[in-house]
């Protein structure tokens, strides 16, 4: 669903006044989120994700082909040799069949169209209310509480989801960007995302963002605890955490194929590139 950053923290004492409106402050902020992906700027990142059953951190390196990765750590240690070996030969042969990495790019794609349809329909899905003011990063922002709109009528089976989720959202009162996203589930939810199924009543999302510098801003943090049914047969439950890192841009100009070059120069060991 949506990476939102700054470290939990408490509201502060002083005073503030509260937004003249609490949705138009959210449909502003969504709106600059979607305005600035026609400009973002490519960058390279470490992501690391924790689940029920692995631990592992990849370099990521975006390209105007999409994004491009290498497994850099499992368990907060490099790959063994035969791992990483594995996946040297795996950045081979995604370069050499060029149609694999367009496919990955389309999905990428359509993963972000659907964030961005969600995220859309955030102020009119959903009923804020001012909490005050809390500190996030160098400044302070607005802590919104938010719960569904029972008016909001989804347009589609993924909208869905908001009918079912309450919260708070904190808005950068400077730069009036989405800050932090919590929410919880207040009932089940049915889905769509290529299945059919029901998120259940209790699972939580937290998700943030922050500005990784030159006033690019990127999803910094994700947490994720669900359980669901899929064709109201098979249970499951998805318990992930990923934590965004070493921000730093590239060229807009990088194709894919030249990240994997840089890519296969990055020693696990050291945490640099070698010459």
């Amino acid at each position: 669903m949506l990476p939102l950053a700054g470290a939990a923290a408490s509201p502060t004492q002083n005073p503030a006044p509260p937004p003249s409106d609490p949705v138009t402050l959210v449909r502003r902020a969504v709106q600059h989120r979607l305005d600035a992906e026609k400009t973002h700027k490519p960058a390279q990142y470490m992501i690391r994700r924790v689940d029920e059953h692995r631990d592992t951190t990849k370099l990521i390196i975006e390209t105007r082909d999409g994004d491009v990765a290498r497994l850099v750590a499992v368990n907060g240690k490099p790959p063994s040799p035969d791992a990483d070996e594995a996946e040297l030969a795996r950045l081979d042969d995604l370069a050499a069949h060029p149609e694999l990495q367009e496919h990955r790019r389309k999905g990428e794609q359509k993963d972000a169209d659907r964030v961005n349809h969600i995220l859309g329909l955030l102020p009119d899905a959903l009923l804020y209310q001012f909490e005050g003011m809390i500190p996030c990063g160098a400044g302070q922002c607005y802590r919104l509480s938010f719960k569904p709109n029972p008016k909001f009528t989804p347009p589609d089976i993924e909208s869905n989801i908001l009918r079912g989720v309450a919260g708070e959202v904190w808005v950068d009162q400077a730069h009036e960007r989405l800050v932090r996203l919590d929410a919880h589930f207040v009932s089940d939810v049915d889905f769509g995302w290529s299945i059919l199924g029901r998120l259940n009543k209790g699972g939580t999302v937290l998700l943030k963002q922050t500005d990784v510098g030159d006033n690019e801003w990127a999803l910094t943090g994700l947490s994720l605890h669900v359980t669901y049914r899929i064709l109201l047969v098979k249970s499951g439950s998805d318990q992930v955490t990923e934590e965004m890192t070493h921000y730093a841009p590239v060229s807009p100009s990088l194709s894919y194929r030249d990240a994997i070059k840089l890519l296969k120069k990055y020693d696990s060991t050291t945490a640099a590139y070698t010459p």
